[in-house]
């Protein structure tokens, strides 16, 4: 029925990858996009050996992501962008979750999306600087889910939710002049 909704109405349906990348835990979420409706496909967690080698981490990493993928066929990523810590060996390592996570996406032929945290958070919550618990909970208000999801595909959701809202990566936002501050175009 979808299907015939979306050719009577001229509209056809995005699906949306979102990640959010780690080391130990790499959160996905995938959305479908149908006009303005958002609807919830699936999402989870890549979780690796805390112990392992590196490679084999990010392996693992490649691998999960891979397979959503290939369950899932978004057309689309979105993928968070990540800013230095204090611990700049931790903020390495993440980078290189987070690279693997984007050879899964450049792999399967796909189109990525990078946002900055406070631009999911102000996409999604309406504040750049929204704790964890206020992403959860409007996630989950947003996609009508039972309960909250876990904070890393909480993530994941609210990345791909905030490439939905942002007019694909802001491309179809009249955005000449303006720039980005704290999360916010001005």
């Amino acid at each position: 029925m979808r299907g015939e909704e979306s050719k009577a109405a001229g509209v056809t349906p995005i699906r949306i990858l979102g990640i959010d990348p780690g080391l130990r835990i790499t959160g996905f979420g995938v959305i479908e996009k149908f006009g303005s409706r958002l609807s919830y496909i699936t999402s989870g967690c890549v979780r690796t050996q805390q112990d392992g080698a590196l490679p084999l981490r990010l392996k693992t990493i490649l691998d999960g992501l891979r397979e959503v993928i290939a369950a899932h066929r978004p057309q689309q990523v979105a993928v968070e962008i990540v800013f230095v810590n204090v611990n700049p060996q931790s903020t390495l390592l993440l980078g290189q979750a987070r690279g693997a996570a984007i050879c899964a996406a450049v792999d399967a032929d796909l189109p990525i999306a990078e946002y900055t945290a406070l631009q999911v958070k102000q996409s999604v919550v309406g504040n750049g600087h929204a704790a964890k618990e206020q992403v959860q909970h409007m996630v989950r208000r947003l996609l009508a889910l039972p309960g909250d999801p876990s904070p890393d595909a909480a993530d994941a959701l609210a990345c791909a939710i905030c490439h939905a809202h942002g007019g694909q990566g802001l491309g179809s936002l009249p955005t000449a002049g303006m720039a980005v501050r704290r999360g916010r175009l001005r």
